[in-house]
């Protein structure tokens, strides 16, 4: 399904990620990221798939707000390997992420805006520095509709390094790194999101401060209909282009 650039973005995806693993995937994963995320490549895509192009009922019911704070929209479906998303985040100090880390490698292109992050170590908790969080485990539910928050304990969390991206630049993290991300500039910031990999952890690691998630709660997901899903990406492609 899909037209012209559809069909060669999943073919580099495919190429570039499908033998790769480890550091050498997550390498690889930032090359096809900034390749895929150059104006002159994704504008096109973004065009093609809000006129119906790939899988827009698939991708509508994976595309949502997402729990930690940003707009997600998904663009190509590589089923188990390789998910190529669209994030919008939004200014202000409440849409800062909690700490956490991924199932799988990924990369992200700043393609309008800036992205601050952090990166994060654990410590002992008896270590001079650091601050105390409140540790869950995220998964989704059997289902796969909410997310699921388990409590998993206190950790004490080290800031190892801030970084702030521009348009034009980005990352790639293995699934272990400890990060948050927040949008650092005055207007939405458009990153291109990947996660590849074929081996996936079945949770993640969510740290937060005492009492922002309830023991075993859940979030719902609420997935775009196809209209919407459309809708935004026609917003999205005049928001970059």
């Amino acid at each position: 399904m899909g037209g012209r650039h559809v069909h060669g973005a999943r073919r580099l995806l495919e190429e570039a990620l499908d033998g790769p693993t480890g550091d050498d995937l997550v390498r690889a994963a930032r090359t096809v990221i900034s390749e895929l995320g150059a104006i002159e490549r994704l504008l096109p895509l973004i065009r093609e798939l809000s006129e119906g192009g790939g899988d827009p009922a698939g991708c509508a019911l994976l595309s949502y707000r997402h729990v930690l704070g940003f707009d997600k929209l998904l663009l190509i479906d590589g089923g188990p390997r390789h998910m190529l998303r669209a994030h919008v985040w939004h200014p202000g100090p409440a849409a800062r992420e909690d700490i956490h880390n991924h199932r799988s490698p990924l990369a992200s292109h700043v393609v309008r805006g800036a992205l601050g992050m952090e990166l994060y170590e654990a410590t002992e908790p008896a270590a001079d520095g650091g601050v105390t969080a409140s540790w869950y485990r995220e998964s989704l539910t059997d289902d796969g509709a909410d997310w699921l928050l388990e409590p998993a304990g206190r950790a004490r969390l080290r800031l190892a390094q801030t970084m702030e991206y521009a348009a034009g630049s980005g990352y790639a993290l293995p699934p272990y790194a400890l990060h948050r991300a927040w949008c650092a500039s005055t207007e939405a910031t458009v990153t291109l999101f990947l996660e590849t990999g074929s081996e996936r952890r079945r949770y993640t690691d969510v740290f937060t401060g005492p009492g922002a998630a309830d023991a075993g709660a859940s979030a719902k997901k609420k997935p775009l209909d196809v209209r919407d899903y459309l809708g935004e990406l026609s917003v999205l492609a005049e928001l970059i282009g």
